[in-house]
Formats: C-alpha cells, structure tokens, sequence
C-alpha cells in the first residue's frame, strides 16, 4: 500500500512517514498544497493522510480540487481541527475518514488499511487465491497452509496482483507499489520479483501479457 502524507509540521511527517513503513505501507511525504496537488497529479496513491492547515491554504482545498476532478483516491483527514463541525465539513467535502490529533499510529494505519479494503471491495484483510492466502495487515502468505517466505517487495507485488485478479498491472503500475514518489527505481526490479515470485508460488499463477505486463491468474 502507497499513500502520500500531507503535513507541514516536519517531525510529524517524519513520524507519520518511519511509523507507517513499520505497518508495511509505504509513505512519501509533501509539506504544502502545490506539492500536494503536483504528486497526485502524477502518481497514483491508495490513499492521502491529508492535514487540514498547510502553510499555503487549507486541506479543505485540496479534498474539493481531488472530489471536482472525479479522483476517488481514499483520504484520511488527520488534524487538530477536530471539533463537530470541522469533521462534517471534511466529510461532506469528500473525505472517507477523519481522525484528530493527537493520534495513535497504530490507528491511522488501520484505518488506511480499512479504506485500501474498502476501495477494492474486500470485507477482510485476508485474501484467498487458488490454494494461497494473503493477509493485507500482517503481511504474510500461505500456500496450501505453509508459511510462503517472501520479501517486503514480493509481497507487495503479488498483493498488488491477487487484488484484482484477471487485471493487466503495467510494470510502472508495479513499480509504484515497489518505489516511492521520489525513489531510484531499479531497471528490472518487477521481473526479477516476478521471477521469484513464480519460483515461489507456481510459474503458471502470473502470467505475462507481452507489451503490456502481468496479471494474476482467475
């Protein structure tokens, strides 16, 4: 899971940034509405954690700009502007969540979590594949009920696959949930894990659309 964190205030966006890599989801950081508006206007994020007051206008503004050009990406209001108010303002606005602040980490990552399952139309975090099952929040994998070892990278592409099986993931469409926004992106990274991956679990799960990438098996 990728998401973009809004937040003007460093050590929060540092927090926010180290403690949801430790739940697995992977986070770039921006400190202002034009940064904001520019990364989401070139990457594709699961989700926002979006701060209300940014030194150049409101997160307000940025829900309503995302919402007018019809982008559903999920977002997670997280604020000190926590009175009744401000949390209808932001869901009528278009948020899915609201959180106020102080927060507890372990919260904000489950609630993104709950808004990846319920953009992708799953009721629970585990998904079953043919004979493997994986489980979103503790980032494990099984495959006839034996522990499957694979690496962060792994996993995450193969959660990328198995969530839409039968769909065609473009390699910039897997490398985004490999790299950050910013990050050095290795020229054969996705065909080595996919290499792995088919060592792993059956060469004949993933299969490869020449020109145009992979996807899983239905």
């Amino acid at each position: 899971m990728r998401v973009l964190v809004v937040e003007d205030d460093a050590v929060l966006q540092n927090g926010l940034t180290v403690g949801l890599g430790i739940h697995g989801i992977s986070a770039d950081a921006v400190g202002t509405c034009a940064d904001a508006l520019a990364a989401l206007a070139t990457t594709s994020f699961d989700g926002v954690v979006l701060d209300v007051m940014l030194p150049d206008g409101s997160g307000f503004d940025i829900l309503r700009e995302l919402r007018q050009r019809n982008d559903t990406v999920p977002v997670l209001l997280l604020t000190a502007r926590d009175t009744v108010a401000d949390r209808i303002r932001g869901l009528d606005d278009g948020a899915d969540d609201y959180l106020g602040k102080p927060f507890d980490l372990d919260e904000v990552a489950a609630r993104l979590r709950a808004l990846r399952r319920r953009a992708v139309g799953r009721a629970t975090p585990v998904i079953t594949w043919h004979d493997i099952e994986l489980d979103a929040e503790r980032r494990s994998a099984t495959k006839n009920g034996q522990v499957l070892n694979l690496s962060r990278r792994e996993f995450a592409v193969l959660l990328a696959l198995v969530e839409r099986p039968g769909i065609i993931h473009s390699k910039s469409e897997l490398e985004a949930a490999l790299y950050g926004w910013q990050e050095e992106i290795e020229s054969n990274a996705v065909e080595v894990h996919i290499h792995h991956l088919r060592a792993k679990i059956g060469r004949d799960l993933i299969e490869t659309v020449r020109g145009l990438g992979y996807r899983a098996k239905t």
